[in-house]
């Protein structure tokens, strides 16, 4: 898929033109490949934002999928849920996915950007920050037995647990998209980058190179 973002678009500088290619593995992955350029210095962070319930209809929402995330950071946000800048420990807290357990289980616990989020919508910084393709998260849904890991090269992993879904949207079956009926992986840099100077940047020089690629690979537990 292709895209060109004229100069001045939802006010950004420059002539971007994009491109992602979607590629099947013979892992059982699916491979998001991303590039860009511009014929001006911009900024550019692009993500994914594909929903997953990997019970196939079996499970009305997410909370008993154990999930794994590898990170011991994460961003705290503004009302609007807009980074700070500051960067805050996960150990100890609701928020923390560092070792295997289900969505659910803390989900409605007291913690400022739980009730902001109304749920999980948070960016955990991702422990390896190398560029390099690297295991961000892992799920695990106990109806299917069905595995999701998500791999990236990108430094940054917003989860989101679908907590605004529109009832009135149909999903598998015929089911209604309720609140936590699916979540997200959003690999990405930081939100708010260019507002944020310590945080990873996003800036675009003309005749350089955006690169990023994701994979969710999916297996099943025996």
């Amino acid at each position: 898929l292709k895209y060109a973002s004229k100069d001045g678009e939802e006010g950004y500088p420059g002539n971007l033109n994009v491109s992602v290619t979607y590629t099947l593995t013979n892992r059982n992955g699916l491979k998001l490949e991303y590039q860009a350029t511009s014929d001006q210095r911009t900024h550019v962070n692009l993500t994914n934002h594909s929903y997953f319930n990997l019970s196939g209809g079996q499970a009305a929402t997410v909370a008993d999928t154990e999930l794994t995330i590898l990170a011991d950071k994460y961003l705290e946000a503004n009302r609007d849920n807009i980074p700070t800048g500051n960067i805050l420990e996960l150990n100890g807290t609701p928020l923390d996915f560092a070792s295997p357990r289900p969505i659910g289980k803390r989900i409605n616990e007291e913690h400022p950007a739980l009730k902001m989020g109304n749920g999980y919508d948070l960016t955990y910084v991702l422990r390896n920050q190398s560029g390099k393709l690297k295991l961000a998260a892992e799920a695990y849904e106990p109806l299917s037995s069905r595995i999701l890991k998500a791999y990236t090269t990108e430094p940054g992993l917003v989860f989101y647990t679908g907590n605004h879904l529109n009832p009135g949207v149909m999903g598998r079956g015929q089911k209604p998209s309720i609140k936590y009926a699916a979540f997200c992986l959003e690999t990405q840099h930081y939100p708010d980058t260019p507002n944020q100077p310590t945080f990873p940047s996003t800036l675009l020089e003309p005749g350089d190179v955006y690169k990023s690629r994701t994979v969710f690979e999916f297996s099943v537990r025996k």
